[in-house]
């Protein structure tokens, strides 16, 4: 009797230990310029179906909210839009993973909740300094290939023509590009980072705009051959690497 009463109460120790130790993330992606939420519902599925914790916002004036596009929206909207997913979902020990300008708005948001978040994850995307805007960040390419896309108050998809069928990439308003952020908690600082590099033959395809910046700031950095929308192109591959780059850092 006292044997099988211990072996009970070791099973549910055991247990407990186990869902500690096994607590499912909670993952927050933040879509890239031009694109949406819906860029991550494969992402989406195959963390879900091993227990993760998803959520993949669209920004507004993009995606399925291009209805609320304003010539007022900025940067701070972006942020905003995500510092109130993560309020008002009662978010905590997230992951946040923001793709190309998506690195904007995630380094943004660090500076608003830095003890809302766990880790920031950077997906092939912009590592903005103080007083910087994406336009800034991106250089020389601004006036290069950017530059001609503006229409109005909104940047048009400047990477050829936008497919008609949805879901698709849609007109970004300016000043989201323009709009410098400020970068000045020095608890942000504390938040681990990693960089993921999407690679062409070895080579970081974003070098300049992030690659190059990751590595000043000592990032653990990661690479995956492929083009710039893992998610898109090779969702499983993203998820692979997503964890390898987590798992890394949880050492």
């Amino acid at each position: 009797m006292k044997t099988a009463i211990f072996i009970a109460i070791s099973f549910l120790i055991g247990t407990a230990s186990f869902g500690q130790k096994n607590q499912p993330r909670t993952y927050l992606f933040v879509p890239g310029a031009w694109d949406g939420g819906w860029d991550y519902a494969k992402v989406d599925s195959i963390l879900s179906s091993q227990g993760q914790i998803v959520y993949r916002p669209t920004l507004t004036g993009i995606g399925e909210r291009e209805h609320l596009a304003n010539a007022n929206v900025n940067l701070t909207t972006y942020i905003t839009d995500i510092v109130n997913v993560i309020k008002f979902e009662n978010l905590r020990n997230v992951i946040l993973v923001g793709h190309s300008f998506g690195g904007m708005v995630i380094s943004g948001v660090a500076e608003v909740v830095p003890d809302r978040l766990s880790q920031l994850v950077y997906l092939d995307a912009m590592v903005p300094n103080d007083g910087e805007s994406a336009k800034d960040v991106t250089g020389e390419l601004w006036d290069q290939l950017m530059v001609s896309s503006i229409k109005d108050s909104v940047m048009l998809y400047p990477f050829g023509a936008s497919t008609s069928a949805y879901p698709r990439d849609v007109p970004q308003p300016i000043k989201t590009f323009t709009e410098p952020l400020k970068i000045s908690n020095p608890l942000a600082k504390n938040i681990p980072a990693v960089y993921i590099s999407m690679t062409q033959n070895g080579k970081p395809g974003n070098q300049k705009m992030g690659y190059d910046r990751a590595k000043e700031r000592n990032w653990k950095i990661f690479t995956l051959e492929g083009g710039h929308y893992a998610m898109r192109e090779q969702p499983e591959n993203m998820v692979r690497k997503l964890e390898e780059a987590l798992k890394d850092n949880d050492k």
